[in-house]
């Protein structure tokens, strides 16, 4: 097994109006994205065969992206740089390639996120809404009713949530947080999901997110 071609990681962006492009959507726009760049990837064997690459964490509809992670192996050996430049030749507007490296870590070994996010109120003070905020995700437990594999079920997100910090800004209220990325997920809009169900004259209008960062388990920067 030669490394410098079955052990390779692209990290990437997705902002702009690529955030309304679906996971499934995604796989195939970056496959033809390859296609495109003329970067050979290899293939399973048998009747079906499929590229060989695979997605850290699937992202949400409406979310954008920092830092996303997308493992690939290839046929033949290509210098990381120009697999780079390749495909930011060859990608849609709003999806931007920004390394291509040797991975370190196996992907089920990411823990936690860094996520930025804004909550907008159109005729609600966000400044004065911002103390309650503060206290309603402070709280040590937030159950929320979610969907689950085998139908509707509660879940307390409080524990999944490392650190949040609020903040008012021009009228909307800014939110740092680091938050579980697996085992359990908690997807930020869950966040809103806890306003609506449990506090719903805290809840925004309308609330955006941006994956930033992703950590292992130590808080140190996933690779």
């Amino acid at each position: 097994m030669n490394e410098a071609t079955e052990r390779l990681r692209l990290r990437f962006s997705k902002t702009g109006r690529a955030v309304y492009i679906s996971h499934l959507d995604l796989m195939r726009t970056m496959q033809r994205a390859f296609q495109r760049a003329e970067i050979g990837l290899k293939y399973s064997e048998g009747f079906n065969p499929h590229a060989q690459m695979s997605f850290a964490l699937p992202l949400s509809v409406g979310t954008a992206s920092l830092c996303e992670i997308l493992d690939f192996k290839l046929r033949e050996y290509i210098s990381l740089s120009e697999i780079v430049f390749r495909l930011n030749r060859s990608l849609p507007e709003g999806i931007k390639a920004l390394e291509v490296y040797e991975w370190e870590n196996k992907a089920k070994n990411i823990k936690w996120l860094d996520i930025d996010g804004s909550f907008e109120y159109d005729d609600r003070s966000a400044a004065e809404l911002l103390p309650e905020l503060i206290e309603f995700f402070s709280r040590e437990s937030i159950v929320i009713e979610k969907k689950t594999k085998s139908g509707m079920g509660q879940s307390d997100i409080a524990p999944s949530i490392r650190s949040i910090l609020l903040d008012d800004d021009n009228g909307s209220v800014t939110i740092k947080a680091v938050i579980s990325a697996q085992e359990p997920t908690l997807n930020p809009e869950h966040l809103v999901t806890a306003l609506r169900q449990l506090a719903p004259q805290l809840a925004p209008d309308f609330a955006s997110f941006t994956r930033t960062q992703i950590y292992n388990a130590d808080m140190t920067v996933f690779r």
